[in-house]
């Protein structure tokens, strides 16, 4: 009959009462015991010569008026290495606010949007800043040629106008998207993304268009453009302030104009223009205009001191998570780190997983700016 040792003895058991180890075992301790000693050694171990990898302590005092000094070879002179306070910084307001975001496909089969972040994207040195969201319908590949052309069709335009710092940014607005859709439209002759599932399925893509919001940024103001139901929203003293209203074709207005044009609105799984797109305004889309147009509505927001951050997103987070919840959720991010692009890629990561921990059923693409001066 097999012995077995549970290897618990209290402190009334004697040495002798308790189990011999094996032979193997008792070997493996004293293996284990050694190596130990060894390692510990190392640490007192005097190593010499060219093996030392530890750099060399550097003795740089202090000298007089904060300025650090190296001691000479003679030890009699002092040379100046240059003062201890850092380089001067720009003003917050001249640098890109900080941001993050997060883009993912959720559950649909294939990712459609897309994401376009551009610093300093006016090249006369303007400082402002480009953000946009782009929710693509039919395929990706509008939404990527927006990613990739508007801010530089933005651009053009603000620097063809009398001065970047003032521009008529309704108009600048307009003419863009117009430019952009008008390369969307046209776009069929033009190369492809190899994944695109709509080359095999018509060849023509009259049925691809994207939604659109875009938001430049500078040290006074927020202008933001929409062009369908992706959506910007301002957190300003802890309440959320739209910035654009979603292009459904069940708003009143959208409707009428829609009815005026000689279309129709057929509710089918929600309103929807000729019971196909659920959206009243997107770039592309050709065959359904003149009832889907690419106008945007532009707002232009004066900055503040109360401002904290800015979102913009596509409606995979809109239509499962508040105006109101989502700025929270973004205030708690910020507010419980240091200021940081990674604390604004958090955010946005964070409102991520809350739309589809609730269920969102499209593609999830979340922008966060971070808008406090005093960070």
């Amino acid at each position: 009959m097999a012995e077995i040792c549970c290897g618990v003895v209290t402190g009334a058991d004697s040495a002798a009462d308790a189990c011999e180890p094996s032979p193997r075992s008792a070997r493996r301790r004293r293996m284990e015991v050694r190596r130990f000693k060894f390692v510990a050694g190392v640490e007192t171990m005097a190593i010499s010569g060219d093996f030392t990898r530890k750099r060399q302590k550097l003795d740089f005092p202090v000298g007089k008026d904060g300025v650090l000094e190296k001691k000479l070879a003679n030890g009699d002179e002092v040379e100046p290495l240059g003062d201890l306070e850092p380089p001067a910084q720009p003003a917050r307001s001249d640098l890109c606010p900080r941001h993050g975001m997060t883009s993912v496909c959720g559950r649909r089969r294939d990712m459609e949007d897309a994401v376009s972040i551009r610093p300093d994207f006016v090249e006369s040195g303007s400082k402002l800043h480009f953000f946009g969201v782009y929710d693509g319908h039919g395929c990706s590949h509008v939404a990527a040629s927006c990613r990739d052309r508007m801010h530089k069709i933005v651009s053009a335009e603000i620097e063809a106008g009398a001065t970047a710092e003032s521009p008529d940014w309704k108009g600048v607005m307009e003419r863009s998207f117009s430019r952009m859709d008008a390369e969307a439209v046209a776009s069929p002759g033009a190369p492809r993304n190899a994944s695109c599932r709509c080359e095999l399925q018509m060849p023509k893509c009259e049925h691809v268009g994207s939604t659109a919001v875009v938001a430049v940024v500078s040290a006074d103001r927020i202008v933001v453009s929409n062009c369908g139901d992706s959506r910007a929203v301002l957190c300003r003293r802890g309440a959320p302030v739209p910035l654009s209203v979603d292009h459904k074709p069940d708003r009143p207005d959208e409707l009428n104009r829609i009815q005026e044009a000689g279309g129709r609105v057929i509710y089918w799984d929600g309103a929807r223009v000729l019971g196909v797109l659920a959206m009243s305004r997107a770039i592309g889309d050709s065959y359904l205009k003149p009832y889907v147009v690419s106008d945007p509505e532009v707002t232009v927001t004066e900055r503040t001191a109360e401002d904290e951050c800015l979102i913009l997103a596509s409606d995979g987070l809109w239509d499962v998570v508040t105006n109101e919840t989502a700025c929270g959720v973004v205030r708690m991010c910020l507010t419980a780190n240091a200021p940081s692009d990674k604390a604004c890629a958090d955010a946005a990561m964070l409102l991520t997983k809350l739309a589809l921990a609730r269920h969102s059923a499209d593609n999830v693409s979340v922008v966060v700016v971070d808008l406090r001066r005093d960070s």
